[in-house]
């Protein structure tokens, strides 16, 4: 007679409903993980990174045309500040942009803009030359030009970035690269000395790209 049914120290099977409700349990909780993974990733592009808003402005182009911020409003764009004659960095950030643009050439809400700190010199005439020997598209790549205290004022006070014309021949300026998103809000500032600044640059707009586009914020 076989009374192993009996035997203490066989294993004990587990009822039908513990299995089902394990089951249950199983599956809510991979639901649940997936979630929190659609949160985290949603959260990437949470707006917590806004460095500050842009000022109203009112300058001119290469082209002789007027921009102004709500021009720029719906569009992700990237701002420098240069001027044609300076010997140091400018050169190495107007080659940065010409990389960034032929990557964007089917961008059509990306703008790359230059502004002028030496406005005295830099008229658009002048910058129109300029603009040719990096094969910048008007459409696309923006320099512009204007009253000088009205580009100081608008780089430290509005962009707050640093300006200094203790020497004219030759100012000190910022050499960072700021993002701005569509509703006009700096979101990124990046240095020219960077690590693959073309890359963290081009992940920057892509991301800023993704987000809701609302044309109505004011500065």
């Amino acid at each position: 007679m076989n009374n192993s049914a009996h035997d203490p120290g066989a294993p004990k099977r587990l009822p039908f409903m513990v299995w089902v409700i394990t089951f249950l349990v199983a599956i809510a909780l991979i639901a649940g993980a997936g979630k929190l993974f659609r949160g985290s990733e949603r959260r990437g592009y949470d707006e917590t990174s806004v460095i500050g808003v842009v000022p109203e402005f009112r300058f001119t182009t290469q082209e002789g045309k007027t921009l102004t911020r709500q021009d720029l409003l719906g569009k992700v764009w990237v701002i420098v500040f240069f001027f044609t004659r300076c010997p140091g960095p400018c050169p190495m950030m107007s080659s940065r942009f010409a990389e960034i643009s032929k990557e964007l050439k089917k961008g059509k809400d990306v703008r790359l803009v230059s502004l002028s700190i030496d406005p005295e010199h830099d008229t658009p005439e002048v910058l129109k030359e300029y603009a040719k020997r990096f094969g910048a598209d008007p459409d696309r790549w923006i320099f512009l030009t204007g009253p000088k205290n009205e580009v100081e004022e608008f780089t430290t006070k509005g962009m707050l970035q640093a300006l200094s014309n203790a020497d004219p021949t030759a100012p000190v300026h910022s050499t960072r690269f700021l993002v701005i998103d569509r509703q006009g809000r700096i979101r990124t500032a990046r240095k020219l000395d960077e690590p693959e600044l073309v890359q963290k640059l081009l992940i920057d707009i892509g991301n800023l790209l993704r987000e809701p586009n609302n044309r109505s914020t004011a500065p």
